[in-house]
């Protein structure tokens, strides 16, 4: 299992008012909450544990195959500046991120070794469309003759003849896209 979640943040300084009545109780934990307020950049910091909890949410619908909207079961914990432990009912994921003053991008795995080379994160190309653009730069990596092909809970799958053994995320949000792969 693996995830993964990209915030564009310029767009979302435009798109989302995270300081408005309500949005950090409805969407963080009260440990996070206090950490975000006290950060020293609080916009990032919302947006680094939203992308975690996507990113760990992405894992989660592989493993149990189900859906829903709750952000606050998925709880996050920093282990350093960059990496961290999500937690929603009985599973555990781990996350890394990068971010930058353009965006955060946040992986998730079920156990701890991320191999942080098998993602990417780039900007994406407007003209040829965000999810088309963000597919193709995922099948880049694989032979031709690879597609890919989503389950009814949205969950991407790669295909040769038969399903890849290889677990895969993609996402994209305003300028910038990214995807992250691993081996089962």
């Amino acid at each position: 299992m693996i995830g993964n979640d990209i915030v564009d943040l310029q767009l979302a300084q435009v798109q989302s008012n995270w300081q408005r009545k309500g949005f950090l109780e409805k969407q963080f934990t009260d440990a996070e909450q206090e950490i975000i307020l006290n950060a020293e950049n609080p916009f990032q910091q919302v947006w680094l544990f939203w992308s975690m909890k996507e990113a760990a949410y992405k894992c989660y619908t592989q493993l149990n195959q189900k859906r829903f909207f709750a952000p606050k079961k998925f709880e996050c914990k920093m282990t350093c500046s960059n990496e961290g432990i999500i937690t929603v009912e009985k599973d555990v994921f781990y996350t890394f991120s990068r971010m930058n003053i353009q965006f955060v991008h946040t992986i998730a795995k079920q156990n701890t070794q991320l191999e942080t080379s098998n993602y990417s994160d780039f900007l994406i190309d407007k003209n040829f469309g965000e999810s088309e653009f963000v597919k193709a730069k995922l099948l880049a990596c694989f032979p031709k003759k690879t597609t890919l092909k989503k389950d009814v809970f949205g969950v991407p799958s790669l295909y040769e003849k038969n399903k890849l053994p290889i677990a895969i995320s993609l996402t994209h949000h305003g300028n910038y896209g990214g995807f992250a792969y691993s081996k089962y």
